[in-house]
């Protein structure tokens, strides 16, 4: 009954039976009641507490040198993010298993600690597709994507066999970089080895498709998929709002309310979302009343932002700045940076430099902040604030990060770094460029430094704009 109760949607029933055994004169708790007690504790991770006594009845009854009681505690530990004792354990191992291993290299990659994971999986002298499974995800859970791929190939030339794990994570590497063939190839390998469409395949699927700005075939794998849950529905729907179809996704929520899916957070930000981009302002604020007078739900960070964008890109900056002023939270950065977002927009410098100064509150490390005022200032010409910003930036030991971008042809990712050189193709892009701005400017286009007058020494950005060419203006030329 633990064994199955630990493996249901009803772990916490697992004690009930756990304490009959405690509770027996007869009967007393074995390795086997700690294994299934210690997965019923890693379902119920928001109470860490629960298994902190469970393992310490695993110390009192002596099981604590059991390797698959030790393994699970690993995984348990992981999913409470306390990567300390995770390590602890693991260094009590006398010869880790494979099963161990395995934990360990996913404990450190939920954790973060990608690298540590990536040395643990190179050293493991057997690696099944859970291993493979565990580090990709780490790398894509991690927001190293490119990473997560190249391990992805290597895994298919050992012939390791896929689980539906390592696709999911390899679609949501796809889907952060944008990398629509390598996306559409993972869709035809899962076509061509028959494997099973789960609600999870299904819905990373539609997730990848919508981000790499494929409506067509996201509509077409929601469709036919025979099972959707309603993270299958809040996927469809943000993607329909980030791709610009704010009433349909509006349409859409309205259908899986009469097909009976009960919505939740997550739908609730694609709402938010697609009423943002439809202009629906007054709908979209009743959509936010509802979550806690109708469903019970408390909005969360998330929402508020939305409901700031929403006021914000419909040009309600009074609006937007009151809904924060009003919030039961203190407002957070996404807030603020919705606010920036709309400011900029509609061209109120006051609100953008109120904005900016809150997110440098908010994130001090946080160098998009300091630029962003940095640029407002600049704007006004006011240089002395300009340079004000700078120091604050070098006291807090913020350094500006170039900007990125990654572009997909035939496969194959190209990463571009500004004022980045090392690209094999670089003196066709820069020909490329310099023809792309000879025809911008035949029309009579003129190039507009101020969105990009920070830096001044870092990223030689005027005359690239203007010209595509190498030559510097830097921030004393804007002084």
């Amino acid at each position: 009954m633990i064994r199955a109760y630990s493996r249901s949607p009803f772990p916490r029933r697992s004690f009930h039976y756990y304490n009959q055994i405690l509770q027996s004169q007869i009967f007393s708790p074995d390795n086997y009641t700690f294994n299934f007690m210690v997965r019923s504790c890693t379902q119920i991770c928001e109470s860490p507490e629960i298994g902190f006594s469970i393992h310490s009845a695993i110390v009192k009854y002596g099981f604590e040198l059991d390797p698959h009681v030790q393994s699970g505690l690993i995984h348990m530990y992981s999913e409470f993010g306390i990567l300390g004792s995770c390590l602890s354990i693991y260094s009590t191992l006398f010869e880790p298993d494979l099963v161990s291993q395995t934990a360990m290299v996913s404990a450190c990659a939920k954790s973060g600690e990608v690298h540590i994971a990536r040395e643990m999986f190179d050293k493991m002298p057997v690696r099944d597709s859970i291993a493979w499974t565990a580090m990709i995800s780490g790398y894509a859970q991690s927001g190293r994507s490119r990473e997560a791929l190249r391990l992805f190939r290597i895994m298919l030339s050992e012939d390791v066999k896929v689980n539906e794990g390592t696709l999911v994570s390899v679609l949501s590497a796809c889907s952060h970089l944008g990398a629509l063939d390598q996306g559409r190839w993972v869709h035809v390998y899962m076509e061509k080895n028959n494997v099973r469409m789960t609600v999870t395949l299904g819905t990373a699927l539609v997730d990848m498709y919508s981000k790499c700005g494929n409506m067509c075939k996201a509509v077409e794998v929601f469709e036919k998929m025979r099972e959707k849950n309603v993270y299958t529905w809040s996927s469809f729907m943000n993607g329909l709002a980030i791709n610009g179809f704010g009433i349909e996704c509006i349409e859409m929520f309205d259908l899986m309310k009469k097909e009976g899916v009960q919505p939740n957070d997550v739908t609730f930000v694609s709402v938010l979302r697609g009423c943002s981009v439809a202009g629906l302002v007054e709908e979209g604020i009743k959509h936010f009343d509802s979550m806690s007078n109708f469903y019970g739900l408390e909005p969360r960070q998330e929402h508020y932002g939305c409901v700031v964008d929403l006021y914000g890109r419909a040009g309600y900056l009074e609006d937007a700045i009151n809904f924060i002023q009003g919030m039961p939270i203190k407002p957070h950065a996404a807030a603020w940076g919705a606010l920036l977002n709309a400011c900029n927009i509609h061209g109120n410098l006051k609100l953008s430099e109120l904005a900016s100064r809150k997110l440098v509150e908010l994130e001090c490390k946080n160098d998009g902040a300091y630029v962003n005022l940095s640029n407002i200032y600049a704007e006004s010409s006011e240089w002395v604030k300009v340079s004000n910003v700078r120091k604050l930036m070098k006291n807090a030991g913020v350094k500006k990060i170039p900007g990125c971008s990654v572009i997909e042809v035939n496969g194959e990712d190209h990463e571009f770094l500004v004022g980045d050189e090392t690209h094999p193709r670089y003196g066709e892009i820069k020909v490329m460029m310099g023809e792309i701005a000879r025809r911008l400017r035949l029309p009579g286009y003129v190039a507009n430094p101020n969105p990009v007058s920070f830096d001044m020494e870092e990223e030689e950005n005027y005359n690239f704009l203007v010209n595509g060419l190498d030559q510097p203006r830097n921030y004393k030329d804007f002084t």
